[in-house]
Order: structure tokens, then sequence, then C-alpha cells
């Protein structure tokens, strides 16, 4: 079958899938971090679940950057950089960073790996394959400056909440703290707000329907989580600040 047809095939399924998903996370809540659950099969220690399941977007991206047509272009060369920037920070060190000790169920690490081949695998094709926009001359279009900017902001704010949760506990600590500071001041999980930024700046930046339904994926898998999270502390902690949201400030 010619790849053309493969890759919007996959294209269509992400798209017809993802509001599917985004249902069945407000029911079903993944079981891992401090959803863990029991029942759900055989379990990897968590750091190496995380990075198993993520070092597809490395290597993957990658092989498909290297064997594409666009290779030694400006523009693609950025796409490929700012991509490693993020998944090398998410594959081979925030998993290290996390203190929590639960495990992770396999097949939560299967499910996330197979989402990570079939998207990177998008994502790089089209920026180096399919797509004949990318010329030095897109450096100065709005989508891509505006996309840089909301992309940066973005993984900022998904950087800096992921730091403030890492230190609620000092060393020997196990309980749960409320988050305070940065975003937290409005929403419980900045982090997810912050990565699903990135995303939509992606998405603008490269002005792809690959990098809209990834915008849009990374919103159906973490918005419910956001809520879980939010019906998580407000549940433990009876003095959790009332006007705080789960995601968006004063929204949701």
């Amino acid at each position: 079958m010619n790849e053309w047809i493969v890759f919007n095939l996959l294209i269509v399924g992400f798209a017809v899938l993802s509001p599917m998903v985004l249902i069945f996370l407000f029911f079903v809540s993944a079981p891992y971090g401090r959803h863990i659950r029991d029942n759900w099969g055989p379990e990897i220690n968590n750091k190496w679940g995380w990075c198993l399941m993520e070092v597809p977007t490395i290597l993957l991206f990658l092989f498909f950057y290297l064997i594409g047509d666009t290779t030694y272009l400006i523009v693609p060369s950025f796409f490929l950089l700012i991509w490693m920037i993020h998944y090398i920070h998410r594959t081979l060190i925030f998993p290290f960073l996390i203190r929590g000790k639960n495990n992770m169920p396999i097949i939560i690490m299967i499910f996330g790996m197979v989402f990570n081949i079939i998207n990177t695998y998008l994502q790089a094709r089209w920026i180096n394959t399919f797509s004949n926009n990318y010329s030095l001359n897109w450096l100065l279009t709005l989508n891509f400056q505006l996309g840089i900017i909301i992309f940066v902001i973005g993984f900022v704010i998904n950087i800096h909440s992921d730091y403030k949760i890492r230190n609620l506990r000092d060393p020997g600590e196990d309980e749960y703290k409320i988050p305070r500071g940065g975003l937290f001041q409005w929403v419980s999980s900045p982090n997810y707000l912050g990565e699903i930024i990135e995303w939509s700046g992606w998405a603008i930046m490269t002005c792809s329907l690959p990098g809209l339904i990834f915008a849009i994926w990374t919103f159906a898998n973490l918005a419910p989580r956001a809520y879980a999270n939010h019906l998580w502390y407000l549940e433990k902690f009876s003095e959790y600040p009332d006007k705080r949201k789960a995601l968006i400030p004063y929204i949701f």
C-alpha cells in the first residue's frame, strides 16, 4: 500500500479515537502515580516504565527524520531540535527525577509506547517528507513566530510545575502535600496545562494536521487526568483551595 495512504489512514484513525479516549478517561483514570490500583496486571518500576514508554519519541523521530527528503533544510532541522529538547528531557531526565515509588502497570506502558510510535511517525514524516512548505521563509510567517512563542511558554510552565511538585517533600518524606506557587495558584495540574500549551504551539508553528491531531490527543489524555487529580486533592485535603480549578484557570 502507498505510504501516503497509510499516513492518512493513521491520521483519520487518530482523529476518530481522540474523543473516545477523552470520554473514556473521564470514567476510568489511568492507573499510575497517585491513581495506581490493583488488578491491572504485571507492573514495572515507574522510572524505567516511563523511560521505555517515551524512548520511541527519540529513536524513531531521528530514524524517520534521517530517511526523509528535507533532512538538511533549516526549518525541518529546527523542528527536530525542539522536538528533541522536549523528549530528551521527558525520556532521559524527567523519569529519574520522579520521587514517587509506585510502579507502573506494563499495559499502561505498552499503550503509551504504541501511541508514541504512531504519533512520532506522523510528526516526523510530515515535517521531513510529506510537507513542502518549510522553506527558510517559513521562519518569517506568523504561524511559526506565534507557535514557537506558545511552545516555549508551555515548556517553561511544564518544567517549572514539575519542579514545584518534586520539591514538595523533603528527602525521606512520602506523604502528599498541597502544591502552591506558580500556576498552582489557579489550577491543580499546571504541568498538564503546560504540555497542552506546548503541543498547541507545535501545531501552530508546523501548521499541520498531524500537529493539530497531536494537540487534540494531548488534551484528550491530560484533561481527564487533571480532573481526576483535582478530585483527589479535594477528597484528601479539606483545606484545599476551593477557587482552584483542575486545568484551565477560572474555567475548568
